[in-house]
């Protein structure tokens, strides 16, 4: 009989979904320290849930032990024990929102199976400091400019991606073309918006400082709803999908300005 399985791994992980799989299991999706992004089945543990040490919350983090398979993308989870479940996030329904929305936004941008330890110490940095109080809209901002710095997927706020140029006056972003456009080459994209300078000051400050200095920037409102609103649209342009977790916490907020 041909061994479908390869070594047994050990490593820390960040529960990004789970779902459902027969009647007694379930298939979840992690974001490792080593490995990078996977999945993984968990026989029997909705039958016998003492088999496993953690009940696989979202955003957890975890250390589980998994068989690769091979010719296969889904692991064998074999053992998983919590380290932290981040109680300070899950007392607040809008923290609930930002932790499980960085979560997306991990399972959306980094490939799978290719280990990346500062999106992992970033992810792990952002959700000690969300279950210690710190500002959430914050910490969702820091998170989505440097995870995007990071994986490679950032837009180009150095100089213009059109021509090159270093730019030290007006400019403008380009969703279509991923980053900013100098005023000879406004004309590259009709469709680009003009960009607060300050806006791409905050950017380039918090993609080029670690990630305790960012937490002092000051953010006045203005450049906040931008910085907001240019992330934003360029991940769902790029993506091309909306993320569930950002219309929830958009009705939530809808509905504490209502009240």
């Amino acid at each position: 009989m041909v061994n479908v399985y390869m070594a047994i791994q050990r490593t820390h992980a960040f529960v990004l979904k789970r779902d459902n799989f027969r009647e007694t299991s379930l298939i979840a999706r992690f974001y490792t320290r080593d490995f990078g992004k996977l999945s993984g089945l968990m026989k029997g543990i909705r039958q016998e849930p003492a088999k496993f040490a953690s009940t696989v919350e979202p955003f957890s983090l975890n250390e589980i032990i998994f068989y690769e398979k091979r010719n296969s993308s889904l692991h064998l989870i074999s053992q998983c024990d919590v380290m932290d479940i981040f109680s300070g996030i899950r007392s607040d329904l809008f923290r609930v929102g930002v932790a499980s929305l960085m979560m997306e936004f991990l399972d959306a941008v980094m490939p799978p199976e290719d280990a990346n330890t500062e999106v992992f110490d970033l992810t792990l940095s952002c959700l000690r400091e969300l279950s210690a109080g710190v500002p959430a809209e914050k910490i969702l901002t820091i998170f989505k400019i440097k995870i995007l710095s990071l994986s490679g997927f950032k837009p180009n706020f150095d100089s213009c991606v059109s021509c090159g140029a270093r730019i030290s006056g007006p400019s403008k972003f380009s969703l279509a073309l991923g980053g900013l456009l100098c005023p000879s080459c406004f004309r590259k994209d009709l469709r680009a918006r003009s960009i607060f300078r300050g806006t791409v000051a905050s950017i380039v400050h918090i993609e080029k400082n670690d990630f305790k200095n960012t937490l002092n920037l000051g953010l006045n409102p203005q450049i906040k709803k931008e910085l907001d609103l240019v992330l934003g649209s360029f991940l769902t342009f790029h993506l091309e999908r909306e993320f569930r977790a950002e219309r929830v916490m958009q009705n939530m907020q809808v509905a504490y300005a209502g009240r």
